[in-house]
């Protein structure tokens, strides 16, 4: 039994590494990238003013979110002013809208390159966006994205439960819930929000432009997302939640759904996820397997010395 006793350091050795490793990193739902919007134009910054103003604008945005879903403000000087907002979902504590909104300006750095005249970067759960002073105003029914997943299937009188949902969303968003609404009817799940600067007749206005553009956008789609510039309607059919999907706009375009952005960052984390726990499951099975070939081979000695 010596030689069990021998490497049972190396047993007990793998099963630690086993318990304390993290096979995967799991990231919360409402951190999950919709779309970004970037300017096609770059800031001209030779003193770093506009640099400064930004990175004050930020720091002042991440601090409100702990506080605030909804928050607005302008930096900078007369020459390089810099306007700016973020906005989480309704349904998001104050934690999450921090968690949520916090990582955006790296994210908006990383996916947009420098620093454009104007980006957006919206997740499922919040965005933020910034504007220099000057840059071209567009309106505030203007689409910014959509996203239609899945087939009805036939018979199933999706389309009649869907209208329904989203009947009930129109009806529901102007009843002073701060511009956030969700609802439900017959497994279809809709949600709409408003920015938190927008009057409550304009929110509905929003929704309801909405509304009718996922009813013709996206036609017997089971699932639908569609960003305004000032409002966000999202519908699914047996899934309480928001279809998940990455895209990219051109900020301010006409037509950015269009456009693509590849989301195999995060796939990409979910296969290192599952590579770790396959090459940990082997070193722990070639572990065990040696640990067995030594005992036996141990055993057998024994058995020739007598």
């Amino acid at each position: 039994m010596g030689i069990l006793f021998h490497f049972l350091p190396l047993f007990l050795t793998i099963l630690t590494i086993l318990e304390l490793t993290p096979l995967s990193k799991s990231t919360p739902e409402y951190t999950t990238l919709v779309y970004k919007g970037c300017a096609k134009q770059s800031l001209s910054d030779p003193t770093g003013a506009y640099s400064q103003a930004l990175s004050s604008l930020f720091g002042t945005l991440i601090a409100q979110s702990s506080k605030s879903k909804f928050y607005k403000t302008t930096t900078g000087s007369s020459q390089t002013t810099v306007t700016g907002l973020f906005q989480c979902r309704g349904d998001l504590s104050n934690v999450d809208c921090y968690n949520c909104i916090s990582g955006l300006p790296i994210l908006m750095d990383k996916l947009c390159g420098g620093k454009p005249n104007a980006a957006r970067i919206q997740l499922l759960g919040c965005y933020m966006l910034y504007e220099v002073t000057g840059f071209a105003q567009i309106s505030g029914m203007e689409m910014l994205y959509k996203s239609c997943s899945g087939t009805n299937i036939g018979g199933s009188g999706f389309e009649e439960k869907r209208d329904t949902a989203l009947n009930e969303l129109e009806n529901g968003i102007g009843t002073g819930n701060g511009g956030f609404y969700t609802t439900s009817y017959e497994n279809v799940y809709v949600l709409g929000q408003c920015e938190g600067d927008v009057g409550s007749s304009d929110c509905v206005e929003c929704v309801k432009n909405g509304v009718q553009r996922a009813q013709v956008e996206c036609g017997s789609s089971v699932g639908g997302e569609i960003y305004l510039h000032k409002c966000f309607i999202t519908y699914s059919y047996g899934q309480n939640g928001v279809p998940k999907k990455s895209s990219s706009a051109s900020y301010g375009s006409a037509n950015p759904s269009s456009s693509s952005l590849s989301s195999s960052s995060s796939e990409s984390g979910a296969n290192t996820g599952k590579t770790v726990a396959i090459i940990l499951g082997g070193a722990a099975g070639v572990g065990f397997l040696v640990i067995f070939m030594l005992f036996a081979r141990g055993l057998m000695k024994k058995k020739d010395d007598y």
